[in-house]
């Protein structure tokens, strides 16, 4: 994988305190499960803002009940648009990890905050406090996915299914447990997923991202590459946190 950063890249990020600002350079067609800004829009900023892990009895309660105004406030205090695609996580935004892949012009980039201490099984049963839990507790695995390519549709969900899986076999490949203890972890329990890509007629076009794909290569690439830097990072956050 190739991490070249010598070409023309639209893309650019800061962090501004407790907030990572991924600034698209222009309204790009975005596909989320992001509580703020969730489902399918067009935006220029996409924001991954830490909080509290436990922001239960601490003053805070609705914020967590309102994820998506109490981002918007957010947005507001930094000066961004508040149609933004908001996210949130307990891990500190000093810990965001990032990876580029290009290949023949056609370039993805990922930006990745990583925690599992909130880890889980797909198909285990929730814990029963886990409808009060917000996406800010310290577990959440957050994957902002950023192409210059046009994807159709179909391709934005082809690309959430490939990050999945590449970041499914990076846990399984870790021996990352579930909560319970058992083996085999999936995900999180508050993951969050945004892909975004290029307006037709800004990006050359393609209706397909699947594993087969070049594009789909380039995304399981650099989802990969993302979670190991940040398991290696979420471990040391957890040890200083949790002696």
């Amino acid at each position: 994988m190739r991490r070249d950063r010598s070409d023309a890249f639209s893309c650019r990020y800061r962090v501004a305190g407790d907030t990572l600002i991924v600034d698209l350079g222009g309204r790009m067609r975005v596909l989320s499960s992001a509580p703020r800004g969730g489902g399918l829009r067009t935006t220029r900023y996409i924001l991954n803002h830490q909080v509290r892990a436990n922001p239960a009895g601490q003053g805070s309660r609705q914020n967590w009940e309102h994820p998506s105004r109490y981002l918007r406030r957010i947005a507001g205090t930094l000066g961004v648009e508040q149609d933004c695609v908001g996210l949130m996580t307990a891990v500190p935004m000093t810990q965001v990890v990032t990876c580029r892949d290009v290949r023949d012009g056609i370039w993805v980039e990922c930006f990745a905050t990583v925690g599992v201490t909130n880890a889980v099984r797909a198909g285990e049963i929730p814990r029963r406090e886990e409808s009060r839990m917000s996406a800010g507790t310290a577990g959440t695995i957050n994957l902002i996915l950023v192409t210059n390519m046009c994807l159709a549709v179909s391709a934005l969900v082809g690309a959430v299914q490939v990050a999945t899986e590449s970041k499914t076999g990076v846990l399984r490949d870790h021996a990352v447990p579930s909560w319970t203890g058992r083996p085999g972890a999936t995900g999180t329990g508050t993951d969050a997923v945004v892909v975004a890509s290029a307006l037709r007629g800004n990006g050359p076009w393609h209706a397909y991202a699947g594993t087969h794909t070049e594009i789909g290569s380039m995304i399981g690439q650099v989802v990969a590459e993302c979670l190991l830097q940040g398991l290696k990072l979420a471990t040391q956050w957890a040890d200083a946190h949790h002696p």
